[in-house]
């Protein structure tokens, strides 16, 4: 499939997507497998979470689609998926869920030698982090704050 096909075919897809209430985070060719194979990977419009449904409900009017616009002249698997859950907590609902969870914090601290922290995920407000560092409540103010990451406790 030449570039030009592909970004057709990505702004068909976009389309129904919309018409669904999806949003498309990710369209992947993988033009090495013999059918080859489409993966979308989609998000709901709405925030909420994508489930096996949505996915399958999203597969027929896509392949349809395709099948239509004529963009392929070949044999395809098409493969429809969700985001799945990310270690990056980014929303206030990622906050809610896992307050008291292991998280690693990436810190932006010009002067400071400390660029991670690693604790207890304690209170997320506007203005700073809390995390319960071995007992300790630490308060990051959140301009010095550049990534928060689910993680794993270590002994």
């Amino acid at each position: 499939m030449n570039k030009e096909n592909k970004i057709k075919l990505e702004i068909l897809l976009r389309k129904i997507a919309s018409e669904w209430d999806f949003e498309i985070c990710n369209l992947n060719l993988e033009t090495n497998h013999n059918p080859i194979k489409i993966v979308i990977t989609i998000k709901k419009s709405d925030g909420n979470d994508i489930t096996l449904d949505d996915c399958a409900q999203f597969n027929t009017p896509a392949s349809e689609e395709i099948e239509k616009s004529n963009l392929l002249n070949c044999s395809y698997v098409l493969e429809i998926s969700s985001q799945g859950v990310s270690d990056e907590l980014t929303s206030e609902r990622d906050f809610k869920t896992f307050k008291g969870f292991p998280v690693n914090v990436e810190l932006n601290q010009k002067n400071s030698k400390i660029k991670f922290l690693d604790g207890l995920l304690y209170e997320k407000s506007n203005d700073f982090l809390a995390i319960n560092i071995k007992g300790k409540i630490k308060k990051i103010p959140f301009d010095e704050v550049l990534r928060i990451s689910l993680s794993t406790i270590k002994d």
